[in-house]
């Protein structure tokens, strides 16, 4: 019988000891359970920060991008109605009068004969160019009116087409003509 009781105190202590380990288990468990759900809390509240930090990017950038499309139209009609613009004043260049044409031509040539040795215009305007000026004339050019004036030796070429005249002006005035415009 004292068998009996060693080994019932023995069972009785590995039962104290078996408990008091799954005691300690079960908080463990417990403990281990709550830094997970602590940790996929933070988780998901920094996913939930950082997509809306993404969301806000991305908000920007589509407001961004539509901004600049507004603007890249914008200017691309603002474009299009100077060089509107543009196209009537060279047809009313092109067709002006002959009477004022030759007038405009004779002014030209009277302002700028003494730059140059000889002269070029266009076939419409050839006969009025040889009528105005005592320049010997060179030949026929590709333009809308007006003429080109030309050294001796050709180093030095003078252009007072009506289609340079228009360019340049046209140019140097843009700005000023959009700032009118548009504000």
């Amino acid at each position: 019988m004292g068998l009996d009781i060693v080994i019932k105190d023995i069972q009785n202590g590995a039962q104290a000891e078996v408990t008091k380990i799954k005691a300690e288990a079960d908080a463990r468990v417990s403990e281990i359970l709550n830094e997970a759900k602590d940790a996929q809390k933070k988780m998901l509240g920094d996913s939930l920060a950082e997509a809306e930090d993404d969301l806000k990017n991305l908000h920007q950038q589509v407001i961004s991008s539509a901004n600049l499309d507004v603007k890249r139209i914008r200017l691309n009609k603002r474009k299009e109605l100077l060089d509107q613009v543009y196209n009537k004043t060279l047809e009313s260049i092109k067709s002006m009068p002959a009477s004022k044409a030759e007038k405009l031509l004779s002014d030209l040539i009277g302002k700028h004969e003494a730059e140059g040795v000889k002269i070029y215009s266009n076939k419409n305007s050839e006969a009025v160019v040889k009528k105005s000026s005592s320049l010997s004339y060179a030949g026929d050019i590709d333009c809308f009116g007006g003429i080109v004036l030309e050294n001796d030796d050709r180093t030095v070429r003078l252009d007072f087409t009506y289609d340079s005249i228009l360019k340049n002006a046209y140019e140097r005035s843009l700005k000023q003509m959009s700032d009118i415009l548009y504000g």
